[in-house]
């Protein structure tokens, strides 16, 4: 079986939710929040205190 693109490495709230997920291929962070996980939904690259992205190291 092929490997997950995105893993969730992260997940707060149950209503108003956050969640970040990694990029399996290149490490760069998202963070997803949405509210009730069908409206409003956004998704959005974390960024450091630089405004680069943040990326955890890959296997």
């Amino acid at each position: 079986m092929a490997k997950d693109r995105f893993v969730e490495v992260y997940s707060q709230g149950i209503v108003n939710v956050a969640k970040i997920l990694v990029d399996t291929e290149t490490g760069v962070n998202y963070l997803l929040g949405s509210h009730d996980l069908r409206v409003g939904t956004g998704l959005t690259v974390l960024v450091d205190q630089d405004g680069k992205p943040v990326v955890t190291p890959v296997k």
